[in-house]
Parts: C-alpha cells; structure tokens; sequence
C-alpha cells in the first residue's frame, strides 16, 4: 500500500473556539489509483491533503508513504521524502513570477541537489516534461506572460519533475476553464495509469468524477467511497 491514513485528526482553535477540521478519518491508496476527495469550501480537504504530505502534523493518527511513518520523521526527513516521492499541484499555481517556465519546472530540483547547478539529466527531462505539456514555444516566457491553463501545466510539469510516487492535487482545476480542465485531469489520470497514485481534493463533481474512487468528506469525516470508473 503506498498511502495509509490511520484514524488521522486534526483540530485548530480560532477565535477560542475549536474546529475538527479533520476527524478520525482513515483510507488507503495504492499505487496506480486515482483517487478524489469531494466536499464543499471548509469541510477539511486542504488540511487533510498538507497531513498526507507531511506538510501538517496530525493531533493523533498515523500518515505512512510505503510503509513510512512520515510522521516518525524529523522536520529534514519529511522534507527529503516530499522531495524524492511527492509531488503537490495547487490552485494557485506557485509559480517564481521571475522565473521563465523552464526554470519553474527546475525548481523541484532544489530539494533533491545540494549543488548549485543542476545536473544535466534533470535539465533534460525538465525540457521533455514542457515538450509533453506543449508549452515548448512558451519555454522562455514568464508566468505572467501566460494563460491560466498554461501556468497550471507548467505547475503540473514541476510536481512530476523528480518521477513522484504520489501527486497531492489541490483544486487544481480551480482557476481554469473546461477546456483546460480537461487538459489537466488527462494528465492526472495517464500519471495514475503509469502505476502513480493520485489524491485529488476538489468541491467539483466533474474532476471528481474522473477518478477511479471518490471519497465525500463533510465536516472532516469521511463519507462512504464510490468507484465512478474514471469518466466524466
């Protein structure tokens, strides 16, 4: 099993008050699954998806990647897991308004090298990775210079840029239109098809429905999963 969530929750104070923005909630993904979480704004997804990346740790409950506690772990040693095997796609795109595509794609080599420079092979596959994206005629451009769908491409070019095990995407479709949309969740599911794991967290029925499994999540808690078969 390569992601196991074990009766995970977490709870955040806020104006004195406590929010359970995630309650015992427990599931597993297996390698070459594509699986989406769907629920309204506010019902715990974001929170859930930073604790499955070792981004947040949980009040209780254990989070494993390929058998790993992530949360065993030192600050450093998540860091050197989401590096080797995460990749995380978000609404927002995240992308250095300096920086040209190429070179956002080249950020998520920052983690893995200690050097100052990147190694050839890395700059090799980050120009196929734009090639595959068909962003090559934009490879110069700066995200500021692009669409919407493009930046999210781009973004969706960093995260595969180390070869993930696991894709953490976040409302990925958020911003974008149907046609881009569509660009996107093709990609997630040829990533999942070539034995890659997705976890999708989005409120929009029609990404949730092209993965393999959704998950309702309302208040934190899970709602009993549905194999949807993949299609919109």
């Amino acid at each position: 099993m390569l992601l196991e969530l074990n009766n995970v929750s977490k709870t955040f104070t806020r104006d004195g008050q406590e929010v359970r923005a995630v309650q015992q909630f427990a599931h597993q993904v297996e390698a070459g699954q594509f699986v989406a979480i769907q629920g309204p704004s506010g019902c715990g997804k974001s929170t859930l998806l930073m604790i499955c990346g070792g981004l947040l740790r949980p009040d209780c409950g254990t989070v494993r990647l390929d058998g790993q506690d992530l949360y065993a772990l030192s600050g450093e040693g998540r860091a050197g897991i989401r590096a080797a095997h995460i990749g995380f796609v978000f609404q927002q795109f995240h992308l250095v308004p300096y920086l040209n595509v190429l070179d956002n794609v080249l950020t998520a080599a920052l983690g893995i090298t200690q050097s100052a420079t990147v190694s050839r092979n890395l700059q090799s596959r980050a120009m196929a990775l734009v090639e595959q994206f068909g962003l090559i005629d934009r490879v110069d451009h700066l995200p500021a210079e692009l669409s919407t769908g493009q930046r999210q491409r781009v973004a969706l070019a960093r995260a595969l840029l180390n070869r993930p095990r696991l894709l953490l995407a976040d409302e990925p479709t958020g911003n974008l239109d149907a046609e881009a949309s569509q660009v996107v969740l093709d990609h997630l599911q040829e990533f999942a098809a070539a034995e890659g794991a997705v976890l999708l967290v989005t409120h929009d029925s029609v990404a949730a429905q092209r993965a393999d499994l959704l998950i309702g999540m309302e208040s934190g808690c899970l709602v009993d999963p549905a194999v949807t078969g993949g299609d919109v």
